[in-house]
């Protein structure tokens, strides 16, 4: 991110986003002050002829970064998952990017294959299909592993794709700094945090070994779900470039046709991949954050296949029973509830009135409730209950974020299978189990146990804390009353406490 040719970057950077018109979508989306406004358009305009022109098709910010290349499309992807950065409206197109790039030849993907496994492809595979999907990060090949014939997914990172990511993220670091160093009233966009969060999420999709571990993880998970099967993972064929699936037959989600064709049900379809999202979210707290229809296909049996593991999501228990409260207290219309699990969850600081809060609650929720089943929209009532929690000082939390952005998308490839689902019915009993399992007087009793269980593990540390706190404390206290009698009691009985609470806290949450 230090050097001359991360400005030649962003001068094609900035003539790109002008020649597609997309530098005043992107600089609105980002509500950018005035002087990034005019950096911008001067690192842009004067060099439009060194923009790319990209397809006219398309709206103009996927137009841009498209044409800009893979790292572009990426981290427009993730932006994707990130409204509260980019606006819901930006964030919507951004989420139609398609990773359709060329594919680089099969015989440089077989050297590939053959680099990091470590043994002829032959050896391996008695078949490898050219490749039948490219994405920005990697491309898949069909294939028949040697001796068995059993077909398989192999999936295989571009060459060279690792320096061309860093580069481009080189100069995302470099864009940042510049942002924060001539404008600090753009620092509340937080630019050094989003190119940070993109980094870490490009740098686990370009270790396959990791995207390996989440499909095994998930797969684990889900093994009892009736109606969900994951591809099972060949790990003797995955390394760090390359990662090996059983191959999966059956209909794309998205194709209709093929689906009535079939006489698969999409009501029954359409209801399912909701549940599960829920459900993984919910109960495991570990669910696939790119749940489109391109990732997800109907098998013969009418099982639903999930694949393409690169995004995954994670909530901890803690979270996922404030979200499960939330959720509740808007299906059963208390408002209060939901306000209140705000306030104790710390979502919203405790300056604010809690009543004022359910008021702009009810405001979200009964407009939408009053609506026929067939409009009600969980994802507009996330993406509204999104606004009136910033509006009240809500700090932005990634990971609720990443699942409001998922339940978006699942919401979308159910109303495409049955456009009359009700999204609250079939929520309903996902969320009443959860919350009857884990907030009732059994989660109450589990919990405790958890508690004694930390505390008779911990039990032995606790005279050391004690001592260390006791130890603050005493350098706190004024010079004047260093031995003080009257307050090493208060102090004594504050840091047992203290100790306590924070083994007690560990437990809970």
């Amino acid at each position: 991110m230090r050097g001359p040719h991360n400005i030649i970057r962003l001068i094609r950077t900035g003539a790109t986003l002008e020649r597609t018109g997309a530098m005043n979508v992107v600089l609105d989306a980002f509500e950018a002050p005035r002087a990034i406004r005019i950096l911008a358009h001067a690192l842009g305009k004067p060099f439009q002829w060194l923009g790319y022109k990209g397809d006219p098709a398309m709206p103009p910010a996927t137009r841009a970064l498209t044409a800009l290349g893979p790292a572009y499309i990426k981290f427009g992807q993730v932006l994707s998952t990130r409204p509260d950065v980019v606006g819901v409206e930006l964030a919507d197109q951004l989420r139609v990017l398609q990773d359709k790039l060329p594919p680089f030849p099969r015989d440089q993907a077989m050297k590939e294959v053959a680099k990091e496994l470590g043994r002829p492809v032959d050896e391996m595979f008695e078949e490898f299909s050219e490749p039948i999907a490219a994405a920005s990060i990697a491309q898949v090949h069909k294939a028949k592993l040697a001796g068995t014939g059993e077909a398989v997914a192999v999936k295989v990172l571009r060459p060279g794709i690792e320096r061309a990511f860093r580069k481009d993220v080189d100069a995302f670091y470099f864009a940042a700094r510049i942002i924060e160093l001539f404008a600090p009233g753009a620092r509340r966009l937080r630019p050094m945090e989003v190119i940070t969060h993109f980094d870490g999420v490009v740098r686990g999709e370009l270790d396959l070994r990791l995207e390996s571990s989440a499909a095994s993880e998930y797969a684990a998970n889900t093994k009892d779900d009736k109606g969900f099967w994951l591809p099972p993972v060949i790990w003797s064929l995955c390394a760090r470039r390359v990662m090996t699936l059983s191959w999966a037959d059956g209909i794309a989600l998205g194709d209709n046709a093929a689906l009535d064709a079939a006489d698969h049900d999409r009501s029954d379809l359409a209801e399912r991949v909701l549940r599960m999202f829920l459900l993984h979210a919910l109960r495991d707290g570990f669910f696939h954050a790119d749940m489109h229809q391109g990732n997800l296909k109907v098998a013969a049996n009418g099982d639903i296949i999930a694949y393409d593991f690169g995004i995954m999501g994670h909530i901890d228990e803690y979270t996922r029973r404030v979200y499960a409260e939330i959720l509740f207290g808007f299906i059963r219309r208390d408002y209060k509830r939901v306000a209140e699990v705000h306030f104790e969850a710390g979502y919203v600081p405790a300056n604010q009135d809690v009543d004022e809060f359910a008021r702009a609650l009810r405001a979200v929720g009964e407009p939408i409730f009053g609506m026929d089943a067939s409009h009600i929209s969980m994802g507009r009532l996330l993406n509204y209950l999104f606004e009136v929690t910033e509006r009240f000082g809500m700090e932005t939390r990634t990971e609720l974020i990443l699942l409001q952005r998922t339940m978006v998308v699942v919401e979308g490839v159910a109303r495409s299978l049955n456009p009359h689902i009700n999204i609250w019915q079939v929520a309903r009993p996902v969320v009443e189990d959860y919350i009857k399992g884990s907030i009732g007087p059994r989660a109450m009793v589990r919990d405790l146990g958890k508690t004694a269980l930390v505390l008779a593990r911990f039990g032995p540390r606790l005279p050391v804390l004690v001592e260390n706190a006791l130890i603050a404390q005493t350098r706190s206290e004024e010079p004047a009353h260093p031995r003080s009698g009257a307050a090493f009691l208060p102090a004594l009985i504050g840091a047992a406490a203290g100790a306590g609470a924070v083994l007690l806290l560990n437990a809970l949450i």
